[in-house]
């Protein structure tokens, strides 16, 4: 069965006609869900089925993003709300292990709503991490402002995913954290210099090279590459990403419709390809453009093929969870850093 090296988004509750056939055509690997795809419970369930009897995949990955905080596409009534990162650095510095253990009671309570839902893939942690005078877009969705407790605090988060058997994806690699711009609407430029962003944003991401996929950031580096950002430049992804950060897992774009990037949808998606991101994201469930990534994206070969069957395969079953127990003690926590 050929596979195309994409994610796509879909346009709203339900799937139309023309997604459907579209999805039986092309073949995507994976789905994406946003708010515009979330109503309730049921619907969201069916949705998930709807795609994945679609792609003719019963292990076809759906993700989502819901970190907590501004950033969470299932929210109330139905869903509850959850901190954001920056609520575990701030615990962290109270106690380093109350922090941690607030993260991954966390993460691990969403890997339980999202399961419920069949999702199987949350877009998370992050180890980016932000500076003075940075773009608000990463914010307090960050852990902290230093290197070892970023990667110390995603790494918690990520055992909570695992242990209700929700598939992490790390972002933003290399780091998002000293963008002036938010990449949604421009293309953010970083002129620190190359020791520095090793000292600081890249060893963030060390400590996570193990994890199974990764999302790369809409952002040049000029002291590695001053024309290309790191989504579709070859030499930050073999250098920096493959090389001195040491990812080898499945490595896929940040949303290839963000204006960050420069040309057609079609042009974004070949330099994406051509750079070495393993997987497209497309995210916007405009129809046309779906298409256009689709043309333009390579079947799922070779060694993309390989990190994308070892991603899947890496996921575990839940463990049990006595979820009023655990959030009790996640909002005690939490108490925490109020009182504090």
């Amino acid at each position: 069965m050929t596979i195309r090296a994409f994610i796509t988004g879909i346009s709203g509750l339900t799937l139309s006609d023309a997604e459907r056939e579209f999805i039986r055509a092309e073949r995507p690997w994976g789905f994406i869900l946003f708010k515009r795809n979330i109503e309730s419970p049921a619907q969201v369930a069916a949705l998930v089925g709807e795609l994945r009897l679609a792609a003719d995949a019963n292990d076809a990955p759906v993700l989502i993003d819901q970190e907590g905080g501004r950033v969470q596409r299932l929210g109330p009534p139905h869903w509850p709300v959850y901190p954001p990162g920056a609520s575990f650095g701030a615990l962290y510095d109270i106690d380093p292990e109350l922090g941690l253990t607030a993260a991954r009671l966390s993460s691990r309570l969403i890997a339980a709503d999202l399961i419920d839902l069949g999702i199987t893939v949350d877009c998370l942690p992050l180890a980016d991490v932000p500076v003075a005078g940075a773009d608000a877009v990463i914010g307090n969705r960050a852990y902290g402002t230093e290197p070892d407790k970023v990667a110390a605090i995603a790494r918690a988060v990520t055992e909570g995913l695992e242990q209700g058997g929700v598939l992490p994806v790390l972002k933003h690699i290399p780091g998002h954290g000293r963008a002036t711009a938010d990449s949604h609407f421009r293309l953010p430029t970083v002129d620190t210099a190359r020791a520095e962003l090793e000292r600081t944003d890249f060893a963030a991401f060390q400590p996570l090279a193990d994890l199974p996929m990764a999302m790369t950031a809409h952002v040049v580096f000029s002291a590695l590459d001053p024309v290309h950002p790191a989504t579709t430049s070859a030499t930050i992804i073999e250098q920096v990403i493959r090389g001195l950060i040491g990812f080898q897992g499945l490595l896929m774009s940040d949303d290839v419709s963000m204006n960050a990037l420069a040309g057609s949808i079609a042009e974004r998606t070949r330099a994406i390809a051509a750079a070495g991101c393993d997987m497209i994201l497309h995210c916007n469930g405009n129809i046309d453009e779906m298409r256009e990534v689709a043309r333009e994206t390579p079947e799922l070969t070779g060694k993309a093929l390989e990190r994308a069957k070892a991603a899947l395969a890496a996921r575990k079953r839940p463990q049990l969870l006595d979820r009023q127990a655990a959030r009790a003690e996640l909002d005690a926590l939490l108490d925490r850093v109020g009182t504090a």
